[in-house]
């Protein structure tokens, strides 16, 4: 990576990782701490506070990418954390659970995901995109392992309230990385044609990329439904948990970048893609067929598995996505992408549950094989896009920024 890219990939995987450990944070203690206010006794109203923020996020994720290719991505980026942390504030000064719900309705509406992604994409060469995309992917899993220990003591110490306070804080952080660290973006081509969101609602390659990240993260909460079961009729208390993810999560970083960024670099991007593809199969397989009949060791390895094939995934699907994408429509295809990963989430969550509840942990597993196998079939006529930066355009465009 030149100077330049190391430090946009740097402070945008910083924008991430502080945007992200916030929300996660709040996760493993929500459901309980939401009973302390007045209507948290409703089931349903603490699954909707939990939920609603990936309904807001998912719904404006194409606008906000679409004005980032219109507005530029730093604006729309700032607008849409000011908008995250003013939801954060409302959540923690809220007196009831409709003013939650209220709260995170506003978290989720300050989606700047795609933004980011394009920003970072616009600043990366094709041949080092996976890199960035991959330090982008390691903040987020790290933070997400970093929450599962130090989230239960400071909901102690603090309570949600506080927690949705630090979450807002957090995000006003990451206003000022992005306006004083991470460099401008490169100056549009004079010229350059504006792009349309039916553009890459019709655009082959795009398409497949955004049925995998919607298989991949509706996978990945449906097995959540059951993993936490699992584990403790293994022999681990739920509150030990983190003994399991945190090492697992850490040591497939470690596989991941032994193994992706060699193969990239020899050609063989695609046979990498369709192998973590094939990881995930294998173990939501592993998981059917041995069931509750799995030990702690056992499942530790296969959340070994799942993550070394999860990380490669989040690493070479969005570094493909802004790859294949017209640069001009960059933006709004990478707020359709990022728009299925939320509804992923919310699939794998609600048809997760459904499924645990009427066909057992059983019918859950061999439904996320059949969803991946599918899912194998969809990426198999993929072909690595060619890279199309050179050194010399890179030189222009660091030249251009200072």
């Amino acid at each position: 990576m030149t100077p330049l890219e190391r430090r946009a990939s740097g402070s945008l995987a910083a924008v991430f990782a502080a945007r992200m450990l916030g929300l996660f944070l709040v996760l493993p203690v929500f459901a309980l701490e939401a009973q302390r206010y007045p209507g948290g006794d409703d089931p349903a109203l603490v699954g909707l506070a939990m939920g609603i923020y990936g309904l807001t996020q998912g719904i404006l994720q194409i606008p906000f990418g679409v004005a980032s290719d219109r507005f530029g991505r730093k604006p729309v980026i700032i607008a849409g954390l000011l908008v995250f942390a003013l939801g954060s504030f409302v959540a923690a000064a809220a007196p009831s659970l409709g003013w939650l719900i209220g709260g995170r309705a506003l978290q989720g509406a300050g989606a700047v995901s795609a933004a980011v992604t394009a920003l970072l994409a616009d600043q990366t060469r094709d041949a080092v995109r996976t890199k960035a995309m991959a330090l982008v992917g390691a903040s987020i899993g790290l933070t997400f392992a970093l929450s599962l220990v130090v989230a239960p003591p400071l909901a102690s110490a603090m309570g949600l309230g506080g927690l949705f306070g630090l979450t807002g804080l957090l995000a006003l952080g990451c206003i000022a990385i992005v306006a004083w660290w991470t460099p401008p973006p490169p100056p549009p081509r004079p010229g350059a044609p504006r792009g349309r969101l039916a553009e890459v609602l019709r655009h082959g390659p795009l398409l497949r990329l955004d049925v995998g990240v919607f298989v991949l993260h509706a996978v990945q909460l449906a097995m959540w439904v059951a993993l936490p079961a699992l584990l403790v009729r293994a022999g681990l208390d739920k509150d030990h948990h983190w003994q399991i993810y945190l090492p697992t999560v850490f040591l497939s970083f470690i596989v991941m970048g032994a193994v992706l960024f060699p193969m990239e670099r020899r050609g063989h991007l695609r046979l990498a893609f369709l192998g973590a593809i094939s990881l995930i199969l294998l173990v939501q397989l592993g998981l059917l067929v041995l069931g509750a009949q799995v030990g702690l060791v056992g499942l530790g390895l296969l959340l070994f598995a799942f993550f070394c094939g999860f990380n490669v995934l989040e690493a070479t699907q969005p570094s493909l996505a802004s790859r294949v994408a017209p640069p001009h429509a960059r933006g709004a295809a990478l707020g359709v992408y990022n728009t299925l990963q939320s509804l992923g989430f919310f699939a794998g969550g609600a048809v997760g549950g459904w499924l645990v509840s009427y066909f057992g942990e059983a019918g859950l597993f061999g439904a996320c094989a059949a969803l991946t196998a599918l899912w194998l079939a969809v990426a198999w006529p993929m072909r690595a896009p060619r890279g199309r930066s050179t050194a010399e355009e890179v030189l222009a465009d660091e030249a251009r920024a200072t």
